[in-house]
Parts: structure tokens; sequence; C-alpha cells
């Protein structure tokens, strides 16, 4: 039992467990009132528990989704549905995953070349670090509908506006992550390069970028993350045709709870696909630099 309890699957199936059950049970208290005056409106008294039970955990329109339901929901839009229409959450996972892809990689760009300026350049720390930490301040939601719009005057439609919002969200965590990553080495190794003569180029790329590379990792699934989260934001003003954000703002329209909760399924499971993808990445590289496993 003890070793049991201190397996890492074990303690992951409990809470995950435990998530399921306080889902059901605020289903039951959230979904009771309408399902009461459905009992009222048929003059029914004295349901029994298991018909409530029943009629609860399966309402057209429920306030709060069973978890069976949201699965039910998951699996005929993944994987009965034709991967090639609107029905289908792969069709639109691949539409927000353009959106996140072209954004991430633009923001990581950007995040790395600020960061270089930043670390390289005193005046450029002082002047560009507060601006680049104060625009994160502003909601995203508040700038979403004003890029979208700027950018559909002058002809920029599609994947390049959701991009961009993407970027907006991706490129700080790499910033601020490599900032730290390049200003890793200590005096010690820096005043050693330089007793070899190293030029600057050759400390950036045999030391500092060496000793950046985990914390360019370690921001890249932050990053990737918010970039979802970008694309998807970008989605909703639009009222795009396709995308994990028209998905949500159509089941919010027409009342389809279990519609919004798998599209949220499909938007976790595609940003933890990201992240163990980065994570590939990550130890392949560190087993190219020698790293130990």
């Amino acid at each position: 039992m003890e070793r049991l309890t201190q397996n890492t699957w074990f303690a992951v199936l409990v809470v995950v467990s435990a998530i399921i059950l306080i889902w059901y049970g605020f289903s039951i208290q959230l979904n009771m009132p309408w399902q009461r005056g459905v009992y009222a409106r048929a003059g029914e008294d004295g349901v029994p528990l298991l018909q409530l039970l029943s009629d609860l955990w399966s309402q057209q329109r429920p306030v709060l989704p069973a978890p069976h339901q949201v699965a039910v929901e998951f699996w005929n839009s993944v994987f009965l549905a034709n991967p090639s229409t609107p029905r289908s959450l792969i069709f639109h996972a691949w539409i927000t995953l353009s959106a996140t892809g072209l954004g991430f990689l633009f923001g990581t760009l950007l995040g790395i070349f600020l960061a270089v300026l930043i670390v390289h350049n005193r005046a450029v720390d002082r002047s560009l670090m507060p601006w680049v930490i104060a625009s994160q301040t502003i909601p995203i939601l508040a700038i979403a509908p004003m890029v979208v719009v700027v950018l559909n005057s002058v002809g920029l439609t599609g994947l390049i506006p959701k991009a961009l919002i993407s970027t907006y969200l991706s490129f700080f965590p790499v910033v601020v992550g490599m900032v730290k990553g390049f200003r890793s080495p200590d005096a010690l190794q820096l005043d050693l390069m330089r007793t070899y003569s190293a030029s600057g180029a050759q400390m950036f790329w045999k030391l500092r970028w060496p000793s950046a590379l985990p914390f360019l990792f370690t921001s890249m699934k932050v990053g990737v993350a918010a970039s979802l989260v970008g694309a998807i934001v970008g989605e909703l003003p639009t009222g795009a045709a396709g995308g994990l954000g028209s998905r949500l703002l159509a089941g919010s329209y027409y009342g389809q709870t279990t519609q919004i909760w798998a599209a949220l399924f499909m938007a976790a499971a595609l940003s933890a696909a990201l992240i163990f993808a980065i994570s590939a990445v990550q130890k392949l590289t560190q087993k190219a630099m020698g790293a130990p496993a």
C-alpha cells in the first residue's frame, strides 16, 4: 500500500477521481432548478432518485453537463465525425493549431531577438524591458478586437490576425526566460572566456547560448500554451467559420454547453500535446549536447 501511494499515476488517478465526483455533484446542483421546473409543469411529484439523476444527467442544454455527456460529445466530434467537416473537432483544432504554430514561431524569434538586445545593450535594457513588462498588463480581450479590425481594414484576414495575437502573448515568457538564461553564466566563466581572447560572438555562441537553452525550452512551454490561448481569443471577435474559438462561440450562441466543454477539452489536449512535443525536442537537444539523461 505504501508503494502504491507513492506511485505518480496513483496520485493522478486519485485527483482525477475527486474532480469527477465534485463535477457530478455540481452538475446536480446547477441543473436541479430546471429539472424541478420540468417536473412542476408535468405535474410530477415524488420522482425516484435514480430517475431524477438520470434526467439531470441527460438534459439537452444543461447548465453544467455531466462528465459522461462531455465525453460522449468529445468522442462523437473527434472519432465519429468527418475530419474535413465543421462538425469535427479535429477540423477546428487544425485551424487553431495553424495560427498557434505561426504565432508561436514569431513570438519565440521576437523574444530571443529582444533578449539579445536587452542583455548586450544597457540602454535597451533600461528603456525596453519596462515596456515589455507593461505590455502584458493590457487584457488580451481588449486588444484582440482592435487588432482584428485594424488588420481587416488593410486587407489582412484569416490566419495573420490570429497569429499576431498569439505572438503578443507568447513572446513575453521567451523574453524573460532568455534574458535570465543569457545572464546565467557567472563572472568566473566570463572572465575565463576573456582570458582566452574570445570575441563577443564567441562568448555568445559558446557560453551564453548553451547556458540559456534550458531557459529557452522552459519559456517555450509557457509560450506555446499562451499562443494557443491567443489563437482561440483571436477567433472570437471574427466569428470565423473554423477554429476552437468559433466552436466555443457557436456553442455559447445556441446554448450547447456540452459542445463548449468538448471544445475546451480539445484545447487542453492540444496544449498538452504541444508541451510534450517541446519536451521531446528538449531531451534530444540535451542528449546531443552531452547532458546527463
